[in-house]
Order: structure tokens, then C-alpha cells, then sequence
């Protein structure tokens, strides 16, 4: 399966110039955890809820500073056409959470590991689902001697 499959996109993103309130807000209405820094459809870096309260408000920064001031440049990234095998992989040797998605140089997704969990829980569904629907049909206890089940 490939990257393209299970990321989210579009991703939510903001310019380097945009306010840490801007980005706040952005992550607020889309439910997410992170934004990406993108400048004309290129990756400029991430910045996550821990940055906007650590390095941002935490760090005696202003809620008008830019998302540049607090956002990670150096951002470990998967390309779309990429197999899964491959961002389990980044996931594993660098620890993050959130892997950006790129066709060629331009953003086009994000990958987090909410989308691989959702993944894997569909994949058990489908795998468990039969298994699941026959254990209901089946009478409790063990089957009896005859195959019928026994008269209380």
C-alpha cells in the first residue's frame, strides 16, 4: 500500500509569515496537532501544539510572532509514491509523529501515526470481521460429542 492511500490531504498548513495565533487557530479548526510551513507549495518546515506552547508562549514569545520563529526546518519527510514499509521505517528511526508528504518537491499530504493506527484497525476489521461474525453464531461452551448442541 502506498503513502498516497493513508495520509491526510490536503495538509493543513500556514505561511513562514503567519502569527503563532494564526497557526493556533488553523490546527483548532481542523482538529489536528500540527501545521505544515509551506511557501509557494514548498516545505519550508512544521510546527506542532508543543512548539506554539513551548518554544512560542513558553518562551515569552508574542501570540503576533511568526510560525518561522518556533517551526522546525529540518523536517523528515516521505514521498507519496512511497510503500508504507517506507514511513514505518521513518517513523521508527526518528521518533516523530507527523511526517510530511511530497510529490517531487511540492507538499501534498501529511502522514501522522494516528493514520497508520486507523490503517491497521481497518485491516484487523476486515481480517477479524468473518471470524467474528462466526464466534457470534456458535453456541457458548464446547461442542458436544454429537455435533448437536445439548437440550438443558
Amino acid at each position: 500500500m502506498k503513502v498516497s492511500e493513508v495520509m491526510t490531504a490536503p495538509p493543513v498548513s500556514v505561511a513562514p509569515h503567519a502569527g503563532l495565533l494564526e497557526a493556533t487557530r488553523r490546527m483548532a479548526e481542523s482538529s489536528v496537532g500540527s501545521v505544515l510551513v509551506v511557501e509557494d507549495g514548498l516545505l519550508r518546515g512544521i510546527v506542532t501544539d508543543r512548539d506554539l506552547a513551548v518554544r512560542g508562549l513558553g518562551g515569552g514569545l508574542d501570540r503576533e510572532a511568526r510560525v518561522e520563529a518556533v517551526m522546525s526546518a529540518r523536517v523528515v519527510t516521505v514521498d507519496a509514491g512511497d510503500d508504507l514499509r517506507t514511513a514505518y521505517g521513518a517513523f521508527r528511526r526518528t521518533g516523530v509523529r507527523r511526517l510530511p508528504v511530497l510529490d517531487g518537491r511540492r507538499v501534498v499530504g501529511v502522514l501522522t501515526i494516528d493514520d497508520l493506527f486507523l490503517d491497521v484497525f481497518r485491516r484487523l476489521a476486515d481480517l477479524l470481521g468473518p471470524v467474528a461474525w462466526s464466534v457470534l453464531h456458535e453456541p457458548p461452551g464446547p461442542p458436544s460429542a454429537g455435533g448437536a448442541p445439548r437440550e438443558p
